[in-house]
């Protein structure tokens, strides 16, 4: 089966094809083109500010003229990550799609249903002609994974609605009323690259198998990350034997658990059967701590080329206490929403450039207090190490707002469809909400979706029945959208409409 043959057919016919076209972020010229066409086709007015975000427009459907503006947005950018077996060129190929049961994956890579399903659904009712909804403006929005740099180069007075509709959070069912807000500490390590020896033995360590996925949405899991996983065994490895570290590399994006590392080392050839050894036992201490979450977690050493090259031993011991001493996962629980992460830091990935080591982190907190002293406690720890460091200017939180008008009119709307009370939760991924409020700070927001699995890592997907579900609702809200601009009715009855 095809997704295309899915339904609802309309939102599927458009996921497809967003699915064909590439669009890493802050590359996103393909998918603007296929936008910018799709709106030619259609006849729909469409303008693009100086960051490239697109805003299109479409009149009320007669009868609902005299509802408000409400504003539909996405961002068209996806993470993109592959498994090492996938050869794939995010920049020039589409990614490959597979119905898996219930679900729709992708073949060894990221989906991109974060949020192409949110570009997919605003495309089907831009293009359709019998769905029922008052003046809607859809807002695409560009690199929203690499920093949300989009939303914030948005101008007031590019959107003129007053009401939002975030189409990017993961758990249909559940309405999002607050995100917390990041940023980002990329530290820089110099070193003096050494010839190696040939008297020594050179093997590849690698951590792989692990579950990877997304560093705000997923990170209270305890999942395994394999940055750390590598620097323990070479902490470990220090503390006994003698080494040259030649090379290492783990982890790509900011906003992702590392699910592959690895380290390339030099070894006096007699310390080789006995470093084996203890892997071995390292393995096993890593394999019982994930065994829960990572059970497929793997550590493997065997025999590499002899490298041209070593890193100098002083920069080398630094790197490893620092990257040991770096926290990663959850730093703190929200005191006013149970269950909620508060704060956390992500050790996202460790790459070599020339005669640098680059460390890239990222910080998320609903308090921006919080975010800010975990922030500069990872900056500590690498200047402590002689590293240079510098911080990103991050993007706000979105409060909470339980008293929300549009809140209300959406919940109201999910009992009426399904006898039950969605959940009303905050999330500690970010969302564009917070950057929107700095421009249009009467905006009355929420964010919904369908049901998102694992997103950014190769086990991305999206579950097929809960797409339907949510393009009910979505298209059930935008018909009861109240006339009056306080919104302070209740969902209108409309018999006969779904």
């Amino acid at each position: 089966m095809n997704i295309t043959d899915l339904k609802p057919t309309v939102v599927w016919k458009f996921f497809h094809q967003v699915t064909q076209v590439p669009r890493p972020s802050k590359k996103e010229g393909l998918i603007i083109q296929y936008i910018e066409a799709f709106a030619n086709e259609y006849n729909i007015p469409i303008k693009k500010d100086a960051a490239s975000n697109i805003l299109m427009s479409k009149k009320a459907t007669p009868g609902y003229e005299n509802l408000p503006v409400v504003i539909l947005q996405s961002h068209i950018d996806m993470v993109c990550v592959s498994n090492n077996e996938k050869k794939i060129d995010f920049d020039r190929d589409a990614i490959q799609t597979i119905v898996d049961g219930d679900w729709v994956r992708a073949d060894g890579t990221t989906l991109g249903a974060d949020n192409g399903i949110g570009v997919a659904a605003e495309l089907a009712i831009l293009a359709s002609d019998d769905i029922e909804h008052g003046p809607i403006e859809c807002l695409f929005t560009v690199d929203e994974e690499s920093g949300l740099t989009g939303a914030q180069a948005l101008q007031s007075g590019f959107m003129t609605g007053r009401i939002l509709l975030n189409l990017d959070s993961e758990d249909e069912g559940e309405i999002f009323i607050g995100c917390a807000g990041g940023k980002n500490t990329r530290a820089e390590l110099s070193y003096n690259p050494l010839p190696t020896s040939p008297a020594l033995d050179y093997f590849l360590i690698e951590v792989n198998g692990l579950h990877g996925g997304h560093s705000g949405g997923e990170i209270h899991k305890g999942l395994g990350n394999s940055n750390k996983i590598l620097v323990r065994f070479l902490y470990l490895l220090k503390n006994r034997f003698n080494f040259a570290l030649c090379a290492i590399e783990g982890g790509n994006q900011h906003n992702v658990i590392p699910s592959e590392a690895y380290a390339i080392i030099g070894l006096n050839p007699e310390d080789k059967e006995e470093v084996r050894a203890m892997l071995n036992c390292f393995v096993a201490c890593i394999e019982n701590e994930l065994k829960h979450v990572d059970p497929d977690v793997q550590v493997v050493m065997q025999s590499v080329d002899r490298p041209e090259t070593y890193i100098n031993t002083q920069t080398a011991e630094k790197l490893i206490y620092a990257l040991h001493a770096c926290q990663h996962g959850v730093a703190g629980m929200s005191n006013d929403i149970e269950g909620l992460v508060e704060t956390s830091t992500n050790l996202a990935a460790v790459k070599m450039d020339g005669t640098k080591i680059i460390i890239v982190t990222s910080q998320r907190s609903s308090i921006e207090s919080a975010k800010a002293a975990i922030a500069n406690q990872i900056a500590s720890t690498f200047l402590l190490a002689g590293a240079v460091v510098t911080q990103s200017d991050g993007y706000p939180g979105w409060v909470p707002n339980t008293e929300s008008q549009i809140l209300k009119v959406a919940s109201d709307s999910y009992k009426q469809l399904f006898d039950k009370e969605p959940k009303i939760k905050a999330i500690h991924a970010g969302l564009e909400c917070g950057l929107f409020l700095e421009k249009y700070p009467y905006l009355d927001m929420i964010s919904f979706g369908p049901t998102l699995r694992d997103v950014h890592s190769v086990k991305e997907r999206v579950r097929i029945d809960s797409v339907g579900l949510w393009w009910k609702h979505l298209l059930h809200l935008l018909q009861n959208i109240p006339a009056t601009k306080t919104l302070n009715q209740s969902v209108r009855k409309t018999p006969g409409r779904s």
